[in-house]
């Protein structure tokens, strides 16, 4: 009995890469991300998608909808375990800005240990995704589910998966629209595709 989950980054909002989004509301795709979703809409078709759980973030939530209209799913579950790394008052600030901060450097340098603003570890990043799709599983045997996050939600996945340390998420990339394939089963899990763009 498995479980094959397709993780899913939200598409591009148009400042992607300046400035740090978070939980900030009002985050939205752009032009680009629109057409993005779309092109992800298109693919994930091909998939017997039997359910979507995504996060509560705007951009996440406008990525999510395409793909439901073409694979069919009446409804998107909203899952906090799904929802962006709480990075507090680290949010909405420009990467530049938080270069200049010695608690961010540490955040980069030493993940395993190190907390956001917010209190938030990667440890506790990857409990949350890794229990959410434990409880998938058991909901969904033999059954394809689309989870639509975030990259260091994604990443943190990866790496239980994989069996390597958290501070190792930055070997990979997880790139806006992307889709990362998972097959999951009572002997465990394996990666199947990683980063898969559209």
């Amino acid at each position: 009995m498995t479980t094959t989950f397709f993780l899913i980054r939200h598409a591009a909002h148009d400042n992607v890469g300046s400035y740090l989004a978070g939980r900030m509301d009002g985050v939205c795709l752009g032009d680009a991300g629109k057409a993005q979703a779309a092109q992800l809409g298109g693919r994930m078709a091909r998939e017997p998608i039997v359910a979507i759980l995504c996060s509560p973030r705007e951009r996440t939530r406008e990525t999510a909808l395409p793909i439901a209209l073409a694979c069919g799913v009446g409804e998107i579950a909203i899952c906090a375990e799904l929802d962006e790394i709480d990075f507090g008052d680290w949010s909405g600030k420009t990467f530049d800005e938080l270069n200049g901060d010695a608690n961010w450097r540490a955040w980069n340098d030493q993940r395993q240990e190190a907390r956001t603003p917010s209190g938030e570890t990667m440890q506790d990043v990857q409990q949350r995704i890794v229990s959410l799709m434990t409880a998938v599983r058991e909901r969904h045997q033999n059954q394809c589910v689309a989870l639509v996050s975030h990259a260091d939600v994604i990443k943190a996945a990866v790496c239980n998966i994989l069996g390597l340390p958290a501070g190792d998420c930055f070997r990979f990339d997880i790139d806006p629209a992307s889709i990362t394939t998972i097959v999951s089963g009572d002997w465990g899990a394996k990666l199947i595709r990683l980063n898969e763009v559209a």
